[in-house]
């Protein structure tokens, strides 16, 4: 439905929108972010993105911010500026090595935490809001991606660790694989209050409360180019899957979309009380 045309912004409820107090805590979840198209249009959305949502924590997924994908210290800090609270990756984190150094600085600045500890920046991060303690969790699936350790003990590893230090925890699951999203999503739930995948770049229509109280959808979707192939030149993505030969991606300029969801968390139980997919 179009709450309101002017706004551009296109929402789907699926939980009575309550009057917000106190207790209530809105996360926004924005969709990996591609190239520098992506991070001009989250710079010019996000703002006012956030204040229309009244949000108290924005997590924005960017590793393929950089032109060409991967991250680097412009492109992150860019996305710092839009008004991200956290920087969330992938597996196209670690494709630039002169990033390392800023992963290893910044502290809300993740990538997948079942990457282990000989590898750069942590995966685990929390977001004091003074009123509210939000923990993030990044990770990376392992269904037709890389054979990184176990996500699932990986995650409980990661809640032994935010016991007691924060009032809820939110996940960025960047995976491949829908079942391995959804297994997540239902092994979580109850746990935290909200798990999120990315990575495809096509925003799925299954946002729901899990049974336990836990906000899920498979696919946040892309902050990037509309007339594209997940972020990439069209003839190009088809040249490459016809000839198998390899070919130098890049973005089309043009008309941009971001996409994400926001989240209703309650901060007494840590349970979502409400998610509504985004489409600007």
């Amino acid at each position: 439905m179009i709450d309101d045309p002017d706004s551009a912004v296109y929402r789907v409820r699926v939980a009575p929108l309550e009057a917000m107090n106190g207790n209530i805590c809105r996360i926004l979840m924005i969709g990996d972010v591609v190239s520098a198209v992506g991070t001009e249009k989250l710079t010019a959305v996000l703002p006012r993105l956030k204040k229309e949502y009244a949000a108290d924590v924005t997590v924005v997924n960017g590793e393929n911010a950089a032109v060409g994908n991967g991250l680097t210290r412009q492109a992150a800090e860019q996305i710092f500026s839009a008004g991200a609270d956290c920087i969330t990756g992938g597996n196209h984190t670690f494709r630039r090595r002169e990033f390392y150094e800023y992963l290893d600085a910044s502290e809300f600045c993740l990538r997948p935490e079942n990457y282990g500890e000989s590898a750069p920046g942590r995966g685990i991060c929390i977001v004091d809001k003074g009123s509210v303690r939000v923990g993030v969790v990044n990770l990376l699936g392992t269904v037709f991606m890389e054979p990184l350790e176990n996500p699932f003990d990986c995650m409980d590893r990661a809640l032994e660790a935010l016991r007691g230090e924060v009032h809820f925890t939110v996940v960025d699951f960047h995976a491949e694989a829908t079942a391995e999203k959804r297994a997540m999503g239902f092994y979580l739930d109850g746990k935290v209050a909200a798990v999120a995948g990315t990575h495809t770049h096509v925003q799925t229509a299954d946002e729901q409360i899990l049974p336990c109280g836990t906000a899920y959808i498979t696919d946040l979707g892309m902050t990037g180019p509309v007339q594209s192939v997940l972020g990439v030149e069209p003839s190009l993505a088809i040249e490459k899957m016809r000839t198998h030969l390899p070919v130098r991606f890049q973005n089309p300029d043009g008309e941009c979309l971001l996409q994400g969801v926001c989240i209703d968390v309650d901060k007494q139980t840590g349970k979502a009380v409400h998610i509504e997919r985004i489409s600007v």
